[in-house]
């Protein structure tokens, strides 16, 4: 996937989550960085995508801590960063953007519980 339709498909699904408050996104000719604020301001989600490598990466931050992440890599492909343990890596199936955001939202409104 090229950057713009990365860009457009995590917009399109950043949209439809009400307690995100801003994004800052920077774009460096095949790599997006970039930050979704949230409404707690200890939160916000941290993301990375390569073009060329098909790297990407999204972490959930509270107070610069990682406390949940999925991420695809050319070494230990699709796995994630559960709740219960951030620091390690399990694998799991390919995940679409939405299928990640949607994962995002779960989480995030159980820890505002």
């Amino acid at each position: 996937m090229d950057i713009n339709g990365f860009l457009g498909e995590l917009l399109r699904e950043i949209s439809r989550l009400d307690f995100v408050v801003g994004i800052d996104f920077h774009i460096e000719v095949i790599t997006i960085k970039g930050r979704v604020l949230l409404r707690k301001e200890s939160y916000f989600v941290e993301i990375y995508y390569n073009e060329v490598t098909g790297t990407m990466a999204f972490a959930l931050i509270e107070n610069n801590k990682r406390l949940w992440g999925v991420d695809y890599d050319n070494i230990r492909k699709w796995h994630e960063h559960p709740l219960e343990n951030p620091l390690t890596h399990k694998s799991i199936s390919e995940k679409s953007i939405s299928e990640i955001i949607k994962e995002l939202q779960k989480i995030y409104l159980r820890l505002q519980d």
